[in-house]
């Protein structure tokens, strides 16, 4: 996504990808542990976008644990390594972090000013705190780089919405469609969300604006909680019927699903706070919008994939 949204605007742009694929841009293979070949297109570039990490809709199990870690922090440290080495280091690194860095919150939205971090809350499960160990590290190694001629800016960012499968729309949609996108436990936890666009053109907005580095929140400006942001869902898919699902549900269902339950169940409400400030302008800062526009897109893409497949 992030990638041909650059290549369309006229930038060279080059992926590093633990496997190999076919795109209009170039791609080199890494594994995230050690340098190779790719170090060579870290020398001179503009910008370095690092979203490297395992993806955490797992159960967290000692392996996965380790996986989710490691993935996130040894390739941040070699990042940083060679941006260190190199004789024309990037202008400006911007480095994945995730909004679940902030603690679970029901009373007020959390920027980066005045946002506390999480983890010692009472009452949070183990699980929430190894999340959030997993963001602190994430960050500390991010920032202990040193990298004098190169800005830095680690991206809190809320869950990206985007009709794509097996993403995070793409689960919720499904849940819609079956005629499970109720409520989930009380519905009050928080949700924070960004419209792919909005994603993309954030992290561009943060490419021209020299003055800002630092930890910058990328959500939408307009969080709500999960018992409002389903009913929008469905309604934009049409769907009438969401059955709701009580917190005891919601553990097996994740069991089953080899996922963890803080996905859902953790309030995050989560606000752009320096994006705003600096004047970004969203094109989807509401979620009707926003669920809108998803859905029409999904739409297309399911039309289209089917056209594609009967020929």
């Amino acid at each position: 996504m992030l990638a041909q949204h650059f290549h369309e605007a006229g930038h060279e742009v080059t992926v590093l990808a633990r496997q190999p694929c076919s795109a209009p841009w170039r791609t080199l293979l890494w594994d995230g542990r050690q340098q190779g070949p790719w170090t060579e297109v870290i020398d001179g570039a503009d910008v370095l976008i690092n979203l490297a990490g395992r993806n955490v809709n797992c159960r967290y199990t000692p392996r996965h644990r380790s996986e989710i870690m490691e993935s996130r922090v040894q390739s941040t440290r070699l990042l940083g390594e060679v941006i260190r080495l190199v004789a024309r280091p990037p202008a400006l690194w911007m480095n994945a972090s995730t909004a679940t860095i902030y603690r679970h919150s029901l009373d007020r939205p959390m920027d980066e000013a005045g946002g506390e971090l999480g983890g010692m809350e009472p009452g949070a499960p183990e699980t929430w705190r190894f999340s959030i160990d997993v963001a602190r590290s994430w960050e500390r190694e991010f920032f202990a780089a040193e990298t004098p001629r190169t800005r830095k800016i680690a991206l809190r960012s809320a869950m990206i919405m985007w009709p794509s499968p097996h993403g995070i729309f793409d689960t919720l949609l499904r849940l819609v469609r079956l005629g499970l996108g109720g409520t989930a436990a009380s519905g009050k936890q928080y949700i924070s969300w960004i419209h792919g666009t909005d994603f993309m053109r954030a992290l561009e907005f943060l490419v021209n604006h020299p003055e800002i580095d630092g930890v910058v929140n990328i959500s939408s400006p307009h969080p709500l909680p999960n018992r409002e942001f389903m009913r929008v869902l469905r309604n934009a898919w049409g769907t009438r019927i969401g059955l709701p699902a009580a917190r005891w549900m919601l553990h097996i269902g994740a069991l089953l699903m080899r996922s963890e339950t803080e996905l859902i169940l953790k309030s995050r409400r989560v606000v752009p706070g320096r994006l705003v400030q600096a004047g970004f302008q969203f094109e989807f800062a509401d979620w009707a919008a926003a669920a809108q526009d998803l859905a029409r897109s999904e739409r297309a893409r399911r039309e289209l994939a089917m056209r594609t497949k009967s020929k």
